[in-house]
């Protein structure tokens, strides 16, 4: 494929974004809004305040804003893609695209009613060889973005996160009582699942998901045990290649 890197680590580097938003016209990871708006419903109001991370060069957010969610701010780190994006759709006033970095927000605290990433954090791990215990670095950069989602979210705003990975390892990062929130999920797709997770602000986590958080600290203290990296892949569709 004419964008595919040669690496996976690359989908990590705002170097190889860059280059690729300048041709690049539109890619949406794991489907378009009409796949899993059903289960929108409920989570996220049109009145609703929402912050889009990574937003790329998906047509998601413009979908939202075309269906009567008026109200979004797009962000991603690279420039290229903001303002390509932000030209490309000067009609929709009202939505803001700024270039940010997902781990340092520049917002107050408890902007937004709703946080919506699809496939961001998947990028960001894509490089990992254990599904089951990422590495210490990405650790730390999945924990500032976490935290951050968490800041900037109203008393009772949702976190929505729609990506391929599944609950056994992607509440692994998500069950931490820190962030002050809940965890739910659903699926969609047919063949192979995607998963949307809803994560509420100022819920508990549930009796499980406080004890998976317990587990995941003491797995933490044991000794690192490398993997081998899946590097090879033939499409941009790594879902198989990894599985976070």
């Amino acid at each position: 494929m004419e964008y595919l890197p040669n690496s996976n680590s690359r989908y990590k580097d705002v170097e190889y974004w860059d280059e690729r938003y300048k041709t690049e016209q539109s890619f949406e990871w794991f489907g378009d809004l009409s796949r899993f708006r059903h289960l929108l419903q409920g989570h996220v109001d049109e009145e609703d305040s929402i912050l889009v991370l990574g937003c790329g060069n998906s047509s998601m957010s413009v979908d939202m804003y075309r269906a009567g969610f008026s109200s979004i701010t797009n962000i991603d780190y690279s420039s290229v893609c903001i303002d390509t994006m932000a030209q490309r759709h000067t009609d929709c006033a009202g939505m803001s695209w700024l270039c940010m970095d997902a781990r340092r927000l520049d917002f107050a605290d408890g902007s937004f009613d709703v946080v919506l990433e699809k496939g961001t954090l998947d990028a960001m791990l894509v490089d990992e060889k254990d599904p089951w215990r990422v590495s210490e670095e990405t650790a730390r950069m999945m924990h500032q973005v976490l935290k951050e989602v968490s800041r900037v979210l109203k008393p009772g705003g949702r976190f929505v996160s729609v990506t391929f990975a599944q609950p056994h390892f992607r509440k692994r990062l998500y069950a931490r009582a820190e962030y002050s929130w809940s965890i739910q999920h659903q699926t969609y797709g047919q063949g192979f699942h995607y998963f949307l997770y809803v994560l509420t602000k100022g819920e508990e986590l549930s009796q499980e998901d406080a004890a998976l958080e317990q587990r995941v600290r003491l797995e933490a203290e044991a000794p690192f045990t490398d993997m081998v990296s899946y590097e090879d892949t033939e499409s941009e569709d790594f879902l198989t290649n990894i599985d976070l």
